[in-house]
């Protein structure tokens, strides 16, 4: 099997900076960018610096935040957060002189603000990334980016009307080997593809319901709830807000959504014609309103089938897509692609390998996909040019998921309304 890999380390002494140049450069040479203009996007320090705010900085928004700060020209120059201890940790990340605001609105006003980056729970995704646009601003917003099939129209005008840059936290198309599959799929390389197997299966028990013990007082409740019915505050909602429906939509909109927009992007669709789902609460009865554990059959146009499994019970297959061809198979996760000819077809196995671990693994060392993709979005918003996961992209993977959703909610086939 013929096999292109590279090594897991880096020089001890090469900076972080410079690694990422170079991984950067060697990329693009390869051709494996995408038609992304490495050198002008890394090379951009000494121009004007683009200052960026960063709205809702818990967990995930402060990974981004770290990559965010690699890239050469790029400030963040304020952060948002409803929460104080959130607030105080992106603080760490910011620029020393970083504005602070508990009112991302307060930010959005202010001329000094050229971006955003939204890391906000998702019920806040479509209403922040709309305000920004609508303030002037270009958009870096997290998957997924529609909380309900009803928003996806106006986030979409937004992005159009203001002429806004908007990129969708997918980085998958970001990343170089998945960028080979596509052109591997999409010129014939495995012959036609009736079928496409997805999984993101995760041992974790999330659902534990351990003291948080955080204060509620450092917290701003009503604004954290935003669209949602208003309630009680709840200390493991506001943490673990992803397993209620109020603010999430569990394994479907935060997993499956990465691989299923791979799926569209490979097969040059962009919604599903119907979804059937079945979900149970195996280990997480009581706790979360989301299953624990879930299985989603899409019918797609072009005559194919994607099935999706997931489940917080067992990490077997971990998260992976597998493209099912008529003359082979092409497996491909976050560090990886294989092709697996079948039985008497004229197709060569051969396989490209970034990152080391586990096959199936939920991350891998190589590609960094953050960095890659958050430098995508500089670029455009430097050159103007489309950047690789605009909001119509996110809105048609957000939407399989919330077929899905409906599906397993009214147990039945849910159909495609050309009215979404």
């Amino acid at each position: 099997m013929q096999t292109t890999q590279q090594s897991a380390s880096t020089s001890g002494d090469l900076p972080r900076r410079d690694f990422l140049k170079t991984q950067a450069g060697g990329l693009a040479a390869a051709g494996l960018f995408g038609g992304l203009a490495v050198e002008s996007a890394l090379g951009f320090a000494a121009n004007d610096t683009l200052n960026v705010a960063c709205l809702g900085t818990g967990g995930r928004c402060r990974r981004l935040m770290q990559s965010l700060r690699e890239i050469p020209g790029v400030r963040i120059a304020a952060i948002s957060d409803i929460y104080d201890v959130h607030l105080a940790e992106a603080a760490k990340l910011a620029d020393p002189q970083a504005i602070q605001s508990k009112q991302f609105e307060k930010l959005l006003e202010r001329k000094d603000i050229d971006a955003v980056l939204i890391g906000s729970p998702d019920h806040w995704h479509v209403p922040m990334t709309i305000a920004a646009c609508q303030a002037g601003k270009d958009v870096y917003v997290e998957k997924p980016l529609t909380h309900s099939l009803a928003e996806g129209k106006a986030v979409i005008a937004a992005q159009n009307q203001s002429r806004k840059i908007v990129q969708v936290g997918m980085q998958q198309r970001s990343m170089p080997h998945i960028q080979a599959a596509r052109e591997i799929i999409q010129s014939g390389g495995i012959g036609k593809v009736h079928k496409v197997h997805l999984t993101w299966n995760r041992n974790a028990a999330r659902f534990r319901r351990d003291p948080l013990n955080i204060d509620s007082k450092q917290v701003n409740w009503k604004a954290f709830l935003g669209n949602a019915p208003n309630q009680a505050f709840d200390e493991y909602r506001f943490r673990q807000w992803r397993w209620f429906w109020d603010f999430g939509g569990g394994i479907l909109t935060d997993l499956m959504v990465h691989w299923i927009d791979v799926v569209h992007w490979i097969m040059d669709v962009d919604h599903p014609l119907a979804a059937t789902a079945l979900g149970d609460h195996f280990a997480a009865a009581g706790v979360w309103e989301t299953p624990d554990t879930i299985q989603c059959v899409l019918r797609y146009p072009n005559d194919f089938q994607a099935y999706f499994e997931g489940t917080f019970v067992n990490a077997r297959n971990g998260a992976m897509v597998e493209f099912m061809g008529s003359d082979a198979t092409l497996y491909l996760d976050r560090g990886r692609y294989e092709v697996h000819p079948e039985r008497n077809k004229k197709v060569q196995p051969r396989e490209m390998i970034l990152g080391t671990g586990p096959r199936g693994a939920d991350f891998y060392d190589k590609p960094e996909g953050e960095t890659l993709h958050l430098t995508n979005w500089v670029e455009s918003v430097r050159s103007r040019k489309p950047p690789l996961c605009p909001a119509e992209a996110g809105v048609g993977a957000a939407a399989a998921a919330h077929l899905g959703n409906i599906a397993y909610r009214g147990n039945k086939v849910a159909m495609w309304d050309a009215a979404h």
